[in-house]
């Protein structure tokens, strides 16, 4: 049985433990209200760009521009995979990497090649053994900044339009609450199938100026750049929450082992006690 002294320094280290759990949990707390305007404004800004897009998209002729070209064949895909750069945010990389292989498995297996951006360490930790990374990019996950966005966006556009790709997706944890972050992939590019749904390819009684060809060759570059940011600000957001989380509980659980052990001292201290009155009463009796 481990004596006071090793329980007393086991009990101060947890309730060490416990204070930075609490304060990176208050910390999280923070950053991630923050993280989810930033989230839940890009989301509303997207949905009206999208419509933009699709009203656009519904009216172009037979010669789509040239981030809306589907390929014949898709055998080339490039993915961009958005982490977190810091650990202690529970399975928040480890399910996103899970996922990332899971594709290759399955779906994957289409393409004849795959390459990758990673947007983080973890993310370039996790693939760097099991895909090619042509880009790796760190220390930028936890502020989501446009103009990192605007970069790959840039890379990735003009390495579509060059025909090195014939697919662009991305692959990052969506914010669905505060508890639950879902790993998803989006395709980026050919940039048609939602612009078209939500046009329907109907005429609408609009105006543009300058022409809707221009118009929509003039924004396609702009939303593909914001996608990105788009999923730079819900993984930053989900990395707060499953950090916020995993801090909670990992305060829950030192606070619990806190009690453990001092009821073990305790235990302890009073079988020490017994013990030593056992002793003094058996050396009172050897006297009479």
């Amino acid at each position: 049985m481990p004596s006071l002294k090793e329980y007393n320094v086991k009990i101060a280290s947890l309730k060490n433990t416990a204070k930075v759990t609490k304060t990176m949990n208050m910390v999280s707390s923070a950053k991630f209200r923050k993280a989810q305007d930033a989230q839940n404004n890009s989301r509303l800004y997207a949905d009206q760009l999208k419509g933009v897009i699709g009203r656009l998209a519904g009216a172009i002729g037979s010669e789509p521009p040239p981030l809306m070209k589907v390929s014949e064949e898709t055998s080339k895909a490039l993915v961009v995979v958005f982490a977190s750069d810091k650990g202690l945010c529970g399975g928040f990389n480890n399910n996103l990497v899970k996922f990332v292989k899971k594709w290759l498995a399955g779906d994957g297996k289409s393409y004849s090649n795959i390459d990758f951006i990673t947007t983080s360490k973890r993310a370039t930790n996790g693939i760097k053994d099991i895909g090619n990374i042509i880009k790796n990019l760190e220390d930028v996950a936890g502020t989501p900044s446009f103009a990192v966005a605007k970069e790959i966006g840039e890379l990735a556009q003009e390495k579509f339009i060059a025909g090195d790709y014939d697919e662009v997706f991305l692959i990052y944890n969506v914010f669905e609450s505060a508890l639950s972050q879902k790993p998803t992939l989006e395709k980026v590019l050919p940039l048609t199938a939602q612009a078209a749904e939500e046009g329907n390819g109907q005429e609408i009684d609009y105006i543009y100026e300058p022409s809707r060809t221009e118009l929509l060759s003039y924004l396609l570059p702009k939303t593909v750049n914001f996608s990105f940011f788009s999923a730079f600000l819900e993984s930053a957001a989900g990395e707060h929450a499953a950090r916020m989380a995993a801090m909670d509980s990992a305060t829950t659980n030192a606070k619990k082992l806190i009690d453990l052990n001092t009821t073990l001292r305790n235990r302890a201290r009073q079988a020490q006690i017994t013990t030593e009155l056992t002793e003094i009463v058996a050396g009172a009796e050897s006297l009479k």
